[in-house]
């Protein structure tokens, strides 16, 4: 019998563990890449305007009038829920234009609120100057903090009767500043404790128009 001559067939794909590398090196990258690239999922808006105006009254007064929709984020709740107390302001300035010099503040109003959670009693209190209110949920703790009616942010003797030009920067925010250090360095810049609005308003019925 006649031997055959051995034959050697070479593989038609290379080892698994090669194939794994090349995968590795070049697809690995793009998926990465891919997921940078991708949207995040969309969540509810934390904080919604559902009432924002300044008006004139008779007397000659600048109010504002205000109501917010606000969700605390996760990691906010969190910590108030584990005893930080968290601050909350607001603030509106009043500035008459000037074509020849920056613009004038004539008038400028805040208030902060101060929102602490009590676990002994599960109850929530807002505290703002020397008044301090108990709430039986945090939704009814936020809405005392988030709506505000007829809030006089100018006085008649700051404001020229025949001026019709004014016009309110205000805001509202979470004030991160007044948690404790290293909890602020702790946060750094995370979009879950960036919570606040600002706006420019012009009276109703002057010129220009209404917000911005």
């Amino acid at each position: 019998m006649i031997p055959l001559p051995s034959i050697r067939v070479a593989a038609a794909f290379p080892p698994f563990s090669r194939l794994r590398a090349v995968l590795g090196r070049r697809v690995l990258p793009l998926l990465l890449l891919l997921l940078v690239l991708l949207p995040a999922p969309l969540r509810a808006a934390a904080l919604e305007p559902l009432e924002l105006a300044v008006r004139r009254q008779a007397d000659g007064a600048l109010v504002l009038d205000f109501a917010l929709r606000v969700a605390l984020p996760r990691p906010v709740e969190d910590a108030l829920q584990r005893g930080v107390p968290l601050y909350f302001e607001t603030e509106a300035a009043v500035f008459r234009p000037r074509w020849y010099w920056r613009d004038e503040r004539v008038a400028r109003q805040a208030r902060q609120w101060r929102l602490s959670y009590q676990p002994l009693t599960d109850m929530y209190r807002v505290s703002l100057g020397g008044l301090h209110q108990g709430y039986a949920s945090l939704a009814e703790a936020l809405a005392s903090m988030t709506r505000i009616a007829r809030w006089r942010i100018a006085e008649p003797a700051q404001l020229d009767a025949e001026e019709g030009r004014y016009y309110v920067e205000w805001h509202w925010r979470l004030d991160t500043s007044q948690l404790p250090r290293p909890m602020q360095l702790g946060i750094g810049n995370q979009a879950d404790w960036v919570l606040g609005i600002e706006r420019t308003l012009r009276p109703e019925g002057a010129a220009g128009g209404a917000q911005q």
